[in-house]
């Protein structure tokens, strides 16, 4: 799923560090995230999918597989 969040985050030329600003995220969680130690809970999908202005559909992981 953060393959999903990352494509997002270069579309936009945000940083993780950004990212945790908006959603009030710490960043270490994220960058949890994003080497797959842990999953983001439903609350902080929605909390990222808000900061980045896109429908919680663009993480969904059949995106991913085509």
């Amino acid at each position: 799923m953060w393959n999903l969040v990352q494509k997002q985050l270069d579309k936009q030329s945000m940083s993780i560090y950004r990212l945790s600003k908006l959603t009030g995220i710490l960043d270490n969680t994220l960058y949890s995230y994003s080497r797959g130690i842990s999953e983001p809970s439903f609350t902080n999908m929605v909390k990222i999918a808000d900061a980045l202005g896109v429908s919680l559909d663009e993480f969904r992981s059949d995106k991913e597989n085509g």
